[in-house]
């Protein structure tokens, strides 16, 4: 997934550089980084907190890149599929995670 967002930013303006480009990629690489950093965490708490970034960053990915194909920055690709598996799957893992409390 964020190797398609990066791929897809390269198309962006060039006066988007620092801006939506920025935004865009480091939300991508947020969501995987906190995933791991929850995974290696000891406590179920600090595991959840970790995951709950991780699907807050994939949400705030999701409008950036409707804000993108709304400013005519990048067409529809493979990233909104993406997306959705990935919310899927952290979606899955973080309830596995839940329900293990029980």
């Amino acid at each position: 997934m964020v190797l398609e967002v990066y791929r897809a930013t390269r198309h962006f303006p060039k006066e988007e550089v620092y801006g939506l480009t920025s935004q865009v990629r480091r939300a991508a690489v947020s969501v995987p980084s906190n995933i791991v950093e929850g995974f290696h965490r000891r406590g179920v708490a600090d595991k959840l907190k970790f995951l709950n970034i991780a699907e807050a960053s994939l949400e705030e990915l999701k409008y950036q890149l409707i804000l993108a194909k709304d400013l005519d920055y990048h067409q529809s690709s493979s990233v909104p599929e993406l997306l959705d598996s990935t919310g899927r799957l952290l979606g899955a893992y973080t309830r596995k995670i839940r329900d293990s409390l029980t």
